[in-house]
Order: structure tokens, then sequence, then C-alpha cells
């Protein structure tokens, strides 16, 4: 029999706390610092801050076209040595985009970090686990989206705290001393994975054909439901305050809104973790997505008043989500190759997730808060697709 996974007798916890805080340190230093360092960047280089954010949005299509490659690897070999390459590879971007004074060098350093991202953010530390845990890799998924949920609540404020005292070049330097100093040692920590064994494989019979046709299927159903959600998610989140006062709320009201997407988030992951986890993820998946369209329901029924329940609905949607990126796959498909089929999947989603900044801005600011509508569809489209799969899709 084939052996797919690591140590299945590691203990949970310390693995989690330890993937949980390496993955907080690489989404804090990367995904979330233009959000921050955009301005000064721009500023000190004589550009426009779509500049910065058009890096991040190409470092995000490298990171999502490395996807599969990355994951097969990790299929094969384990996760550990290509999460502590994706270390050194974000300190070598940090590194340069500390040094970066014209367009040339900023886009090398993001290219360097996309490759850093699509080697050390959430595929690759759910396609560890699932070399490590196997199928009861669930619960250490959700415990790490639980750590790494508080990257941008403890990132933004680290950031902006270097920026604004020592300057931007030196933030990202401090960044890169976290990851050598605190992230690099804890992705060693890691179990290392036990070879795959080898050995022959049978012929494929009339049945497993069949099989493979519905994993197809259902491959192409996640790509589109994660696709949706991610322009959801990127979209939204990039112009939520500016979307909030399109509908009427003050920019302080926006502001306060805002603020409780994250505790939504963390509150939505520790409900998966505990009755939740219960169910199959089919079934919190297909309630998270219509969180998002229940909330512009509430905003629209109640006006900017209730610009807060959009707010919790929004982000309690959002933090199952992300979590599903790695359940839903192992749940219908299994570990085996689980690392390559996220990969797959969540190539399109990379490409709506860059684009959708951009383009839920032009709509706001062509047909105001009727954007939000467009971002309900794509939700409840996503929700349909979802209703096509069976709890034994692919079993």
């Amino acid at each position: 029999m084939t052996q797919v996974t690591a140590d299945r007798a590691a203990s949970p916890l310390p693995v989690v706390l330890a993937l949980g805080t390496a993955q907080t340190v690489a989404w804090a230093s990367s995904y979330y610092l233009p959000a921050i360092l955009a301005a000064p960047i721009a500023r000190d280089l004589g550009l426009a801050p779509t500049y910065v954010f058009g890096a991040l949005s190409g470092a995000l299509v490298i990171s999502g076209l490395l996807g599969p490659r990355v994951g097969h690897a990790i299929d094969t070999f384990g996760g550990r040595s290509l999460l502590a390459i994706s270390n050194l590879l974000f300190v070598t971007g940090l590194l340069l985009l500390s040094v970066a004074h014209g367009v040339a060098v900023l886009i090398a350093a993001w290219v360097l970090l996309g490759v850093g991202m699509g080697m050390g953010l959430y595929e690759a530390a759910f396609a560890t686990l699932a070399r490590i845990y196997g199928a009861n890799a669930r619960r250490t998924i959700t415990g790490i989206t639980l750590i790494a949920g508080f990257a941008s609540t403890l990132g933004w404020p680290l950031t902006n705290w270097l920026a604004s005292e020592y300057g931007w070049r030196l933030a990202c330097q401090v960044w890169a001393a976290i990851h050598i100093c605190l992230a690099l040692p804890l992705n060693l920590s890691l179990p290392r994975a036990a070879p795959l064994d080898h050995g022959s494989r049978p012929g494929v019979s009339q049945s497993q054909q069949s099989g493979r046709q519905s994993e197809s299927f259902a491959m192409v159903v996640l790509a589109y439901m994660l696709a949706a959600t991610s322009f959801v998610s990127s979209g939204v989140s990039a112009i939520l305050p500016t979307m909030l006062v399109a509908f009427g709320t003050t920019p302080a009201e926006a502001l306060v809104a805002g603020a409780l997407i994250g505790p939504a988030q963390v509150g939505a992951r520790l409900l998966e973790a505990g009755w939740l986890g219960r169910f199959h993820p089919l079934l919190s998946t297909r309630l998270a997505i219509l969180m998002n369209p229940l909330g512009i329901i509430a905003l629209i029924a109640g006006g900017p008043f209730l610009a807060p329940v959009f707010a919790v609905l929004y982000g309690a949607g959002n933090g199952i989500i992300t979590i599903a990126r790695g359940t839903l796959p192992l749940a219908l498909f299994g570990p085996v190759g689980f690392g390559r089929r996220v990969g797959m999947i969540s190539l399109p989603s990379r490409a709506t997730g860059a684009l959708a900044p951009l383009a839920l801005g032009l709509m706001v600011e062509h047909i105001g808060s009727s954007a939000l509508w467009i971002s309900a569809l794509a939700s409840i489209s996503a929700f349909f697709a979802l209703l096509l799969l069976r709890a034994d899709q692919t079993t």
C-alpha cells in the first residue's frame, strides 16, 4: 500500500503553533505589505501607488502559476524543505525591495516575493499538513488559519510603526530578519515527510476511469467556486470603506464596520473548529458563501445602520472559505495527490483575486453602490456550483 503521510503520530499542537506562526509572518510580510508601504514606496521612487499594487498582482499571478508544481513537490517530498526555501526567498525579495530605487528592482523584488508566496502561503501549508496527517488534517488546517488570521491585525501595526519611525526600507529589512530568526526555524521544526512508495501501480479499470472523470468534474466546480469567492473577497476587502461610503455610511462608520471583519473571521473559524467540524466541509462552505449576499441584503434593507451586520457576515464567510480551500479538496479527494490538486484548483482564483480590486474599484466609480450586487451575484453563482457536488462525489 502506498505510504502517503509522514509521522502521523506527530503531536498536532506544536505543528499547528509552529506552522501557524510561520504563516502569520509570511502573509504579513508579503500579501499585506503594500497596504501600508505602497504610498511611501511610490513616493520615494517617484511612482504612482498603483505600480506597487500592480507588482503585488503580478506576484499573485506568479504564485498561482507555481501552485501545481509546488503542490506536486510537496506530495512527493513533503513541505518542510520547500517552506524553509520560501523563507529564504522572502528574505531575498524583502532585502532587494529595501534597496530599490527604480521600477526594475521593484519588479525584480516582487518576482522573488511572488515565488516565495507560491511556495510558502496557505496552499503549500495545507499540502504540508496533508502529508503529515493525511485525511485527519482538517483540524490542523483550521488551526493554522486561526493563528494566521491575525496576520493583518499584527502585521499592519508593526509595519506602520517601523515605516513611521525608521522608514519603509528598514521595515522591509526587519521583516527579512523576522523570517530568518523566527519563521525559518519554525518551518524547519516541522516533521519530515516519509518518502513515498513508488511501487508498481495497477492498470486503470473502467470504474477507475469513471472515478477520474467524476474527480475532474469536481475539480472544475471547486476551481470555479474558489475563483468566484476570491473575486469577492479580494475585491470587497480592498475597497470596502469606499463601497460602504457609496451606500451612505460616513467614513468613520465605514472604518468601524471594517474593523469587525477580522474578529468575525476568527469567530467563524472557531465555529468551524468546533460545531461545524462535525459535518462535511461542503455544508460549512455553502453556508459561508451565502454570508456575503445575506449581508448585502441586510445592508440594503436597513441602510447604513446595518453596515456592521454586513461586515460581520462578510468576514465570517471569508473566514470559513479560507479553511475550505484546504478542507474541501481533502474531504472530496483524500490526501493522495492533495498538493497538486490544490495547486490546480487555486490557479483561477489567483487571477480573479489579482484583478478584483481594480475591477470592483472601477464598478464603484461608475455604478456606485450597485457594485455590491456584482459581488453578491458572484457569491450566489459559487453557491449553486457547489450544489452540483455531493459528499461522496469522488468515492
